[in-house]
């Protein structure tokens, strides 16, 4: 055994998936779920609900924010189901409330065993998405890890081939 391979064990990588709606996450869920089987390593999942922007009346903000947080949740025990199925191993997941891009960095500040994060990207007109924009541009020096960016349109027999 050499010593990275002791080092992986010990310090299993972790790969965070930054979890969404959007139509390319099916493709980034496959390729960190198979990065995860081929090191013996693991996946995380990370969303942040947005606060909502309604502030006129209170309790209606209370009650859309518990909705999102609610929608998320689910969002969530889905795509973690999906890992499971995958990988044979639940994933650590990572809800926060506030700003995308700032509890995505702060995630990755905390939690060490985070050592690659995989981002889908939009293979439409519109570009890449929000998130991959900034992370490749005004925040990209701001991250002190990997990240890969998979298109979201790969197959599944194209990502197990790069896999």
């Amino acid at each position: 055994m050499t010593d990275q391979d002791q080092d992986t064990l010990e310090h299993p990588r972790t790969f965070l998936l930054v979890v969404d709606s959007s139509a390319e996450l099916s493709a980034a869920l496959r390729f960190a779920c198979r990065r995860a089987l081929h090191t013996n390593g693991s996946v995380g999942l990370f969303h942040a609900v947005e606060p909502s922007d309604f502030h006129h009346f209170a309790s209606i903000a209370d009650l859309m924010d518990t909705e999102a947080r609610s929608e998320a949740e689910k969002l969530l025990q889905r795509v973690a189901a999906d890992v499971q199925r995958q990988t044979g191993r639940m994933p650590t997941l990572y809800l926060r409330e506030g700003d995308t891009n700032e509890q995505l960095l702060a995630v990755i500040e905390e939690q060490a065993d985070i050592s690659v994060l995989v981002l889908g990207a939009s293979a439409g007109e519109e570009g890449p998405g929000p998130l991959v924009t900034a992370l490749s541009g005004r925040l990209a020096g701001k991250i002190a890890l990997p990240v890969t960016i998979v298109p979201g349109n790969l197959t599944a027999d194209e990502i197990d081939a790069l896999t």
